[in-house]
């Protein structure tokens, strides 16, 4: 059964399931490097470019074919979640852990790479987290486990994610 990460930007997803893919030996998927791989573009030009819903596509097609693999370890874009279709090809092989973390926190781990994150362009940052937040909580509660990263290392949330999920 595979191990799918997904949450907010700067959650940890990546960092998180590459810790996890090495303790267990399981493949590491990240969805928005795939992506990258494919294009040869940047997240941020291809939103600038062609658009999210574009990239909305994109991800749902990479989803689709990560979700087949048996036995590993998957991150996810931020936004994965907001499609029903997505969650549903990943909790056919996979549990799916949401990564969460306050908005202050959010914003804190975002300062030292604002330009990458096509979706909080403008003067208040802080106050478009909270209403992403706000308008991805349906799709995150759908999650089967919520996982606080506040304050924590990227290890520590692997262990607490291991806690919930043992696996031989």
């Amino acid at each position: 059964m595979n191990i799918v990460l997904t949450g907010f930007m700067a959650t940890g997803k990546s960092a998180v399931g590459k810790i996890l893919s090495q303790r267990l030996r399981r493949p590491f998927f990240d969805t928005d490097d795939m992506i990258e791989k494919q294009t040869g573009l940047a997240i941020t030009q291809i939103f600038s470019g062609a658009g999210e819903d574009a990239f909305r596509e994109m991800e749902t097609q990479t989803i689709g074919l990560v979700a087949l693999m048996p036995d590993a370890v998957i991150a996810t874009g931020g936004g994965a979640p907001l499609r029903p279709a997505n969650m549903a090809e990943l909790e056919k092989n996979g549990r799916v852990f949401c990564l969460t973390a306050e908005p202050e926190t959010i914003l804190d781990r975002l300062r030292s790479e604002p330009a990458t994150r096509p979706l909080l362009q403008g003067d208040e940052p802080l106050r478009r987290i909270k209403e992403l937040l706000n308008e991805r909580a349906t799709a995150y509660g759908r999650c089967a486990h919520r996982v606080p990263t506040d304050g924590k290392t990227p290890v520590q949330v692997a262990e607490d994610i291991l806690k919930l999920f043992p696996v031989s």
